[in-house]
């Protein structure tokens, strides 16, 4: 399925409409900006709150939806916070469970983030997911000179450990080994030159898997990975290797559950039948998929607003009317909360030629619900109503424990 991204007449007069609408709230308001309340609607006419909110619609269609959460503003921004209360049945960290935040120096663990995000979770509720246990990237300044090829397996089986052990029981899911496969390393086996390759050896994703199997027996282990989701040779490619990997773990049994595609879709890019007959492989091994880093980068789009967040829309709800149909899709998480936060505005690799800010996630820096936010939860309805449909109803597996 091809996402083409022309918009009619009618779809631009209405983006236009809900936009001047709520800036016009906005202005009677006061001077500055504006965020909506816990219980205020974002785009006018449209609940966000309560039955309404994205979590209430994703439990209706068996799935839980959230945000990746940036733990200071969840701690300091009230209006953030309420946010992710009335939208997320589960959340996971932006940064906080990384090495470079949980590993100040090779003999020290720095847990403050960390508990606090579990603690939050905890208490509200809300499921959480762990990013990550091992991956190349956000490792601290003293990896490259204090870990060799002596001591790396230690180092990471201690780290899974201590970290995955922690929390052990109170995890919906963790990512235990992030964006291991680059085809384009050369590799027969399709695996990414990493460090931990390197120092460790092939044997460095099992031993992860185990070690996190062992330190958490109930949280979902999960392997998370990006670039498998474009109707391209490259993605194809990448694919398959994954897919290669993922065999030849379960073929040893190794305990994995679950594969994450991230999902950080590109404006104008086809999306379709491979990435389909991807999630449908994974659920013939077992696997349940999580859609775990959702947003648009929308730099080729033209600069007008409203044009701008209809073409969004239109491309979440085009990319899970493709997914959310195969029940082994469980999970959807937004890669932030609001426009206001995003990484796709940050480098000058993802700026937009008019410097104007990128509006990737479905609400605005004010915490305003965009017209990706309803395109969202419409998909998340017609899963239910598809499910509902049917004559012979599918058995579902429980929702994973808190």
């Amino acid at each position: 399925m091809s996402e083409t991204h022309s918009f009619s007449r009618r779809e631009l007069l209405q983006g236009a409409s809900m936009l001047a609408a709520t800036t016009a709230m906005t202005a009677l308001t006061g001077c500055g900006p504006k965020r909506s309340s816990s219980s205020g609607h974002g785009l006018p006419g449209v609940d966000v709150s309560g039955s309404h909110s994205l979590k209430a619609h994703a439990m209706d269609a068996r799935m839980l939806f959230g945000f990746a959460v940036n733990t200071q503003k969840l701690r300091d921004d009230a209006a953030y916070r309420a946010l992710v209360e009335q939208q997320c049945s589960i959340i996971v960290a932006e940064n906080a469970m990384k090495w470079q935040a949980l590993r100040p120096a090779i003999d020290q663990f720095s847990f403050a983030d960390a508990d606090a995000l579990v603690e939050f979770a905890a208490s509200r509720h809300i499921r959480l997911r762990g990013h990550n246990l091992c991956w190349h990237e956000a490792l601290p300044e003293w990896f490259a000179k204090q870990v060799t090829a002596v001591n790396a397996r230690q180092l990471l089986r201690d780290h899974i450990r201590t970290v995955a052990g922690r929390y052990a029981g109170r995890m919906h899911s963790w990512d235990v080994v992030n964006e291991a496969i680059d085809v384009k390393d050369g590799r027969p086996d399709g695996l990414r030159n990493t460090p931990w390759l390197q120092l460790i050896g092939t044997d460095y994703i099992e031993m992860a898997f185990r070690v996190a199997r062992d330190a958490d027996p109930s949280a979902l282990l999960t392997y998370n990975e990006y670039g498998i989701e474009q109707e391209t040779q490259d993605a194809a490619m990448k694919r398959a290797a994954v897919l290669l990997m993922l065999r030849r773990l379960k073929q040893r049994n190794v305990p994995l559950d679950a594969v994450g595609i991230q999902s950080h879709l590109q404006a104008q890019s086809a999306y379709g039948t491979g990435l389909q007959r991807f999630v449908r492989d994974c659920r013939e091994i077992g696997l349940e998929v999580f859609l775990t880093e959702m947003d648009v980068n929308d730099r080729t789009l033209p600069s007008d607003i409203a044009t701008r967040d209809i073409t969004v829309a239109r491309l979440y709800r085009s990319y899970l009317d493709l997914l959310l149909p195969e029940r082994n899709v469980t999970a959807v998480l937004t890669w932030g909360v609001s426009d206001a936060g995003t990484w796709l505005n940050n480098g000058k690799d993802r700026a937009r030629e008019d410097g104007l800010p990128q509006r990737p996630l479905l609400f605005d820096d004010h915490l305003r619900a965009k017209p990706a936010f309803v395109a969202v939860r419409e998909t998340f309805d017609a899963r239910r109503q598809a499910g509902a449909l049917r004559s012979t109803p599918t058995p579902q597996k429980p929702l994973p424990k808190l």
